[in-house]
């Protein structure tokens, strides 16, 4: 792809190059991985990236104008254009309306994990990260978990993320998954107060259990601590 400059013409020129290196077998396969309602082509993620930082080095804002969101990897591009944008301002301008657009783990983690806009003001953005983490919709909670997950397993912040854990009432599978996920990150790295965590929280059951299998999962914890975090498992 060749795209110096965003227009009508070009966008659909981009479209039609998606399009052209489409594969229907990486399509199927990522199809009975991911649930959404964006048609996908079948292109690996690595391509996407290199693709997204192309479109970061043209005019990215006139890019934007024209996204027509028609397909899976049109709109997973577009977030990993709108995450390597490190201008807090520009940054603003899209990311509300962007959250809209995720309705698949695939895109919220893939947009989260690459999110250069963290580093520029940590305490800012894990505020944000916060409050996003307190909706009820599924996948703007998951952004604000992934947020976290990926930046804020520090030390400093184990009180608030322990509160937030607890304050989380949804039932909903992507975001017990996620919490799931980073409770098992913050036991790698801070075992002792993610113990004390897990023998008093207010976790659903499924995200309690699934949060212990997880650890016990993991090449990183040793057979004594998963036969301990077993004790734990709630019946």
């Amino acid at each position: 792809m060749n795209i110096n400059t965003w227009n009508q013409k070009t966008y659909q020129e981009y479209l039609t190059y998606l399009n052209s290196i489409a594969n229907p077998k990486y399509q199927a396969f990522q199809s009975s991985l991911c649930q959404t309602k964006y048609p996908m082509l079948g292109i690996n993620l690595p391509t996407l990236r290199r693709l997204a930082k192309q479109i970061s080095k043209t005019n990215y804002e006139e890019y934007f104008t024209y996204v027509t969101d028609t397909y899976y990897e049109e709109v997973l591009i577009e977030g990993l254009v709108l995450a390597n944008i490190k201008d807090e301002k520009i940054f603003a301008k899209y990311f509300n309306n962007y959250l809209k657009k995720i309705d698949n783990w695939a895109i919220c983690d893939s947009f989260c994990n690459s999110l250069h806009i963290v580093s520029t003001n940590p305490n800012k953005y894990f505020k944000i990260a916060l409050k996003l983490a307190h909706s009820s919709k599924e996948f703007i909670s998951r952004t604000g978990l992934i947020i976290i997950l990926n930046f804020f397993i520090k030390k400093e912040y184990l009180e608030e993320i322990f509160s937030l854990l607890d304050n989380i009432t949804s039932d909903k599978y992507y975001i017990n998954m996620a919490e799931a996920w980073l409770i098992c990150e913050l036991y790698i790295y801070y075992e002792q107060e993610t113990t004390t965590y897990l023998k008093n929280n207010h976790l659903n059951k499924f995200t309690h259990n699934k949060a212990i299998s997880k650890i016990r999962e993991s090449y990183r914890v040793s057979q004594e601590q998963k036969e301990y975090l077993n004790t734990l498992k709630r019946t």
